[in-house]
C-alpha cells in the first residue's frame, strides 16, 4: 500500500482514506494572497483576475471532495486559462487526472513543478506526487529517482520514505517476472526450434527418397533357396534334353553308285 500525499497549497487538512493516506489542501495559501495584495497595488483588473481564479480552485476544491474529480479538473483548467502560473491549479489539476488514472499526464505535471525554483517544502511535495504517479504507471526505477529527490528537498518525509522502500520492492518484483518470462520464452523458443528442426529434417529425408531410384524388392532367404533349386531344375532339364539330341546323332553310310 502506498501513501499518497497531493500538495493543493501550503495548509494541509489531513483526510484518512481506507487505501492511503491523503493530504488534501484546500484554501488560499500565504503565496498567493501575497500576490493578490501585491498585485492589488497595480489596480484592481488583476485582483478581479486573482478572484476568478480563486473561484474556479474552490469549486474545483468542492468538486474534488465529492469525487467529482471529472468535473474538479475542468474548473482547474478553467483557473489555470486565467493564470498559467497558477501553483495550486496545477498542483489540484494533477491530482485530478492522478484521481482519474491518467498517470502519464498526472506525472508530467508533477515533473514540470519539481524542476522550478519553488520552496523545498513544495518541491518535495510535487516529487513525492510524481513518485506516485510513476509508481502506479509501473515505472518504478523512475518512481524510486523521484521518491529520493523528494526525500532531497525533505529528509524527514516520512511518506516519501515508506514509498521509496515500497517502490524498491516493486521494482524487484517486476525484475524477477521479467527475468521468469524470459526464461519461459526461451524455453518456448528452444522446444519450437527442435520441432521445427525435426519438421525440416522429415521434410528433406521425403525429398531425399523421391530423388533416389527405386531398389529391388528384397526376397526372403526360403524364396532365394527355391528359386535357386528351380534353377538347378531347370539347368538339370536341359542336360538331359542335350544329351538326347546327342544320342539321336550317328554316321550315315553313304552307298556308292559304281
Amino acid at each position: 500500500m502506498t501513501r499518497t500525499k497531493f500538495q493543493i497549497n501550503y495548509n494541509v487538512q489531513i483526510v484518512n482514506n481506507q487505501n492511503s493516506f491523503v493530504q488534501l489542501i484546500i484554501g488560499i495559501s500565504k503565496l498567493v494572497v501575497f500576490c493578490s495584495l501585491f498585485f492589488g497595488a497595480f489596480g484592481l483588473s488583476l485582483s478581479g483576475f486573482a478572484q476568478q481564479e480563486n473561484k474556479f480552485l474552490r469549486e474545483g476544491n468542492r468538486k474534488f471532495k465529492k469525487g467529482d474529480y471529472q468535473e474538479a479538473e475542468k474548473d482547474y483548467r478553467k483557473a489555470l486559462e486565467v493564470n498559467k502560473e497558477s501553483l495550486k491549479g496545477q498542483f489540484n489539476l494533477g491530482t485530478a487526472v492522478y484521481e482519474e488514472k491518467n498517470y502519464e499526464e498526472s506525472a508530467g505535471i508533477f515533473n514540470t513543478l519539481g524542476e522550478k525554483s519553488l520552496p523545498k517544502p513544495v518541491k518535495s511535495g510535487a516529487y513525492h506526487n510524481l513518485g506516485n504517479s510513476l509508481l502506479e504507471a509501473k515505472e518504478y526505477e523512475k518512481s524510486i529517482d523521484a521518491f529520493k529527490q523528494a526525500l532531497i528537498n525533505n529528509p524527514s518525509d516520512l511518506d516519501s520514505k515508506y514509498n521509496l522502500e515500497y517502490a524498491r520492492m516493486k521494482l524487484q518484483q517486476q525484475q524477477q517476472q521479467q527475468q521468469q518470462n524470459q526464461q519461459n520464452k526461451d524455453q518456448q523458443d528452444k522446444e519450437e526450434k527442435e520441432k521445427q528442426d525435426q519438421q525440416d529434417q522429415q521434410n528433406k529425408d521425403q525429398q531425399d527418397q523421391k530423388q533416389q531410384p527405386p531398389k529391388p524388392n528384397k526376397i526372403s532367404k526360403k524364396d532365394a533357396e527355391r528359386m535357386l533349386e528351380a534353377m538347378k531344375n531347370d539347368e538339370k532339364k536341359t542336360m538331359e534334353k542335350v544329351k538326347k539330341q546327342k544320342a539321336k546323332v550317328g554316321v550315315v553310310a553313304i552307298e556308292k553308285d559304281w
